[in-house]
């Protein structure tokens, strides 16, 4: 009784921020605050980009969360279809699904043997209850049964054809700089697979993603020039971007042993609490190689065979050592907050301290992260005043490219490729 009134209170200092900004937001997250670790990938491929090939039977996409509680909640989601920068766009569910928009979320387990009571559920996509038959990029929406106009979190994920074969290229040999602060993305793409396709200036568009962000996405309406049936784009401005540097990481596979990254383990009923070493910025550091996830986690408990149901939560703090800023806030990156710039993901300064703080319930596991720096009044994070930016930092780029025939009623996805950068 005494945890869940602890983790009550934890809980309602955000309802209220993510009540607010689940309305008409189409971007991946959770709005209900007991919602914790949700993860999209490809079925088999934790690395790949989470798109399903509509030809393939096999290939599916996974959707996976828990909600902190001690029983089943009965839930239910629907897909809706958007296009290329992620706007709903109106489609009846006869156009691209085979059968009702409505499934039912029964795959579930309940957490054994933790101090913190969650229940673990699944969702893959396709299945028998929801069967795609357009591509494009899809938000599925989950709700409670009872009360279908909350939403309690959603994903973000793509079905594709690969109709169009992509090359993609990254170089820190940019038109801005050489060897200094960005890298520059180009792309080839062989259209003569694609059907429809009459007007390749009109009817393309491509998107841009670096290590899995949305503040900084580039979206690209028109290529540079078009050679038989490849489009080209390359020595575009757009495609110019700051390298940053390589993530953070820390491991709290482990209550009972500091991980890496892992200062100081407390046990503070009715959980534990971590703490991470405190940060320092990096901007004016020399660059230090570092394989990473580009922002990913993975849930992990050391001892565990099924880490997804006997890994337990716990509070994780983070500090950032440095002057406070006066115009900007500073923001926790990754896949850990959705890459969401919300009260939760907001680094608060504590004066008495001198560092820039924060608290994150999080399941154990191995996090990457970073810091953003956003100024008042914009929506796109910047790297160099905390992490820096350095031309060698390995970083993730996944293109993907959308095809609107004339006269069709949605964007469809032809073709999704990664590329990466760095050493």
């Amino acid at each position: 009784m005494k945890m869940r009134l602890i983790l009550a209170a934890f809980f309602l200092t955000l309802t209220m921020a993510v009540t607010a900004e689940a309305v008409a937001d189409t971007s991946q997250g959770v709005f209900h605050p007991s919602f914790r670790s949700l993860r999209v990938t490809a079925e088999g491929d934790d690395f790949a980009p989470p798109v399903a090939m509509i030809q393939d039977e096999g290939s599916k996409v996974n959707i996976e969360f828990d909600e902190i509680a001690e029983d089943r909640r009965f839930m239910r989601y629907e897909l809706i279809h958007c296009d290329a920068r992620w706007k709903p766009e109106g489609l009846v569910a006869s156009e691209f699904l085979d059968g009702f928009n409505e499934g039912t979320v029964e795959d579930y387990e309940f957490s054994r043997a933790t101090l913190v009571h969650y229940v673990h559920y699944s969702i893959t996509i396709p299945n028998e209850q929801v069967r795609i038959k357009a591509t494009g990029n899809y938000l599925l929406r989950v709700y409670d049964e009872s009360d279908p106009d909350e939403t309690l979190l959603q994903a973000r994920f793509g079905v594709s054809d690969y109709s169009a074969e992509l090359l993609p290229g990254v170089s820190s040999l940019t038109d801005i700089d050489a060897n200094v602060r960005h890298q520059q993305v180009s792309l080839s793409a062989d259209l003569r697979h694609v059907k429809e396709i009459s007007d390749p200036f009109s009817e393309l568009t491509v998107v841009v993603s670096q290590n899995g962000r949305t503040d900084n996405e580039v979206v690209l309406t028109t290529p540079q020039r078009v050679a038989g049936s490849k489009v080209i784009y390359e020595h575009l401005r757009p495609l110019i971007f700051r390298a940053g540097n390589e993530y953070r990481r820390f491991e709290t596979v482990s209550t009972t042993y500091p991980g890496m990254g892992v200062e100081k383990i407390e046990y503070h009923h009715p959980i534990y609490h971590i703490d991470l070493f405190t940060d320092m910025p990096r901007a004016y550091a020399p660059y230090l190689y570092d394989s990473t996830q580009h922002g990913r986690f993975f849930i992990r408990e050391w001892s565990s065979a099924s880490s997804d149901t006997e890994a337990d939560y716990v509070m994780t703090n983070f500090s950032l050592e440095m002057p406070e800023l006066k115009n900007a806030d500073i923001f926790i990156d990754g896949d850990l907050t959705q890459r969401r710039f919300d009260p939760s993901s907001r680094m608060v300064y504590n004066n008495a301290t001198g560092r820039y703080e924060q608290s994150l319930l999080l399941k154990q596991g191995a996090y990457n992260y970073q810091y953003l720096v956003v100024p008042f009044g914009k929506t796109r994070g910047e790297t160099a005043p905390v992490e820096g930016d350095f031309y060698q930092t390995t970083n993730e780029y996944t293109i993907k490219v959308y095809h609107r025939p004339r006269g069709a009623r949605y964007d469809r996805l032809i073709g999704v490729t990664r590329v990466n950068s760095g050493i």
